[in-house]
């Protein structure tokens, strides 16, 4: 097993801190004293550490969720890796340590992963109860007959009995009409059906803003264990973080790499994450690759994080962060990018007749 360094150690004030505003059960939203006052406590390299209190077998430190359950905190991204390259990363990756597998239905790729999993269970490489793979409901699917049997599907394709993680992938339906139809609160309720039936041992969310994850906590009865969000230097996001620790709710970095290979297709301006002069400068630093310190920087943020790759050299390196530190000069270039610009907008679900007209309305202006 991997270990951290000096920046996995303990913060317990963090942890006291946290626990004694939000007991167990709690499902409303105090707001933290400051944002600052809260990303000093809580996000900085040792407060990692809090979140990374153990490690897993292989793949290194964990973030214990609010439902107890351990995470690993460095997972594989599957997200437009196409069929017939998945099956190979995700199988390389299994072998070579990593213990947390990140998907979706609308990836398209699941029965390749699926494959891949039961491949590796089968030959040994490492046990189920060692692995956690994450899935995601689609828009779609948020009508409460409709949950249970997207998660089903899942569950065929990844030829799994159960999911460790259920996320919610957008707060977005795809129904034009004022208001969020099918509402969030149904949808909620079969989230917490399926995990009361075992079929996904932990539930949350992906790209919801504080306003839409703090009303969706006042009226859960199990408040979501994670929120999965864009988030790397160039779209830092610390306010989100601020109030995900407060809520005692983890945050998982989708996009750490900047989506290099995603320019056309989500429009982005400017040169790659990875080009970003701070970036490079970072990496000089550190004496490590671009990619490295990106994930590195997610990782002492306290975050978990999932790069995505079907290159058995990249997928190794991604891995090959967890035994060193980022000098405090290379993580002062990658706090100081500019300027901060979101690469999944979420421009295309904006319609007209709502209940997203605009970004404002998706992001709560955040």
């Amino acid at each position: 097993a991997r270990s951290m360094s000096l920046a996995a150690a303990r913060v317990p004030g963090a942890a006291r801190h946290l626990r004694a505003r939000h007991p167990r059960g709690h499902r409303g939203f105090t707001p933290a004293p400051s944002a600052a006052h809260l990303l000093g406590l809580c996000l900085s390299a040792r407060a990692m550490s809090a979140a990374a209190a153990a490690t897993a077998p292989a793949s290194g430190p964990v973030a214990e969720l609010n439902d107890g359950r351990r995470m690993p905190l460095l997972g594989l991204g599957t997200w437009k890796s196409k069929p017939g390259e998945v099956k190979a990363a995700v199988a390389h990756a299994l072998r070579s340590g990593y213990r947390h597998v990140d998907c979706a239905a609308v990836y398209k790729n699941e029965a390749e992963v699926g494959e891949a999993i039961a491949e590796a269970l089968e030959a040994g490489v490492c046990a189920r109860k060692d692995l956690w793979v994450t899935s995601k409901l689609w828009n779609s699917e948020h009508a409460e007959e409709a949950v249970p049997k997207a998660l089903d599907r899942t569950l065929q394709d990844l030829r799994l009995e159960y999911v460790d993680l259920y996320l919610v992938h957008w707060p977005v339906t795809g129904v034009e009409a004022p208001t969020l139809t099918p509402p969030m609160d149904e949808t909620w309720r079969a989230m917490e059906g399926v995990q009361q039936a075992g079929k996904a041992r932990s539930i949350g969310v992906s790209n919801f803003s504080a306003k839409k994850l703090d009303a969706l906590c006042a009226q859960a009865r199990v408040k979501p264990a994670v929120n999965q969000v864009e988030l790397h230097p160039g779209w830092r996001q610390d306010a989100l973080l601020a109030a995900c620790a407060a809520m005692g709710v983890h945050v998982t970095a989708y996009s750490p790499l900047g989506t290099p290979d995603s320019a056309t297709m989500l429009k982005r301006e400017g040169p790659p994450l990875m080009d970003h002069p701070a970036v490079r400068e970072a990496a000089e630093l550190a004496g490590k690759t671009p990619a490295q310190v990106l994930i590195r920087w997610a990782l002492e943020r306290g975050t978990s994080v999932i790069p995505k790759s079907v290159s058995p050299v990249r997928i190794d390196a991604n891995l090959d962060v967890l035994s060193w530190t980022l000098p405090e000069a290379a993580k002062a270039r990658l706090n100081a990018v500019e300027p901060q610009q979101r690469l999944v907008s979420g421009r295309f679900w904006l319609k007209p007749g709502g209940p997203y007209r605009t970004l404002e309305d998706l992001w709560d202006g955040e």
